[in-house]
């Protein structure tokens, strides 16, 4: 389907968009609780996705492909909000502004809250490698794979959020 959609079948494409939209949905869900936020990153990922779909080569697995490009969005929306949000001065709603992840309550639940605040200041490319690693379980080759990031890259960062939250722990 990638390869015809990125031979400008738009069919393909609508088709591989109905089979892949909602498990991704629920993964950005999981990562950032904003639906809104969720929503936004879904269609930047399938908009790239139409206009990346030529240069999918079939190497790798296609879902892997597909929340690499998601993940990516996701931590520019989230710089963008960082970003925003020092700019702009109580603008944001209270609600919006506090919203939680599904796994953001899950840590404040069974974890220390000091140590659920410490994870949450983490730079996003750090805080996804330790949830691709920790929380979803995934081996250094598929987290690289997930994340489209060399191995190496994966094991710097996992040592850099440890060694962070270290810091922050003590």
């Amino acid at each position: 389907m990638l390869r015809a959609a990125g031979a400008g079948d738009r069919q393909a494409f609508e088709e591989y968009y109905a089979r892949n939209a909602p498990w991704l949905l629920i993964r950005l869900r999981r990562r950032c609780g904003d639906a809104e936020l969720a929503a936004d990153v879904l269609q930047e990922t399938f908009l790239a996705v139409w206009r990346a779909a030529a240069s999918y080569q079939g190497t790798q697995q296609a879902g892997g492909w597909l929340w690499s490009i998601a993940t990516r969005r996701m931590i520019d929306a989230h710089r963008r909000r960082t970003a925003r949000g020092e700019q702009v001065s109580g603008d944001v709603p209270d609600d919006r502004a506090t919203a939680r992840s599904a796994e953001d309550e899950v840590l404040a639940s069974t974890l220390d809250a000091h140590l659920a605040g410490a994870l949450h200041r983490l730079a996003p490319e750090l805080r996804a490698v330790l949830q691709a690693t920790v929380l979803d379980g995934l081996s250094v080759r598929e987290t690289a794979v997930l994340l489209d990031i060399p191995e190496g890259t994966v094991k710097t960062r996992a040592r850099r959020a440890r060694l962070q939250l270290k810091e922050a722990l003590t």
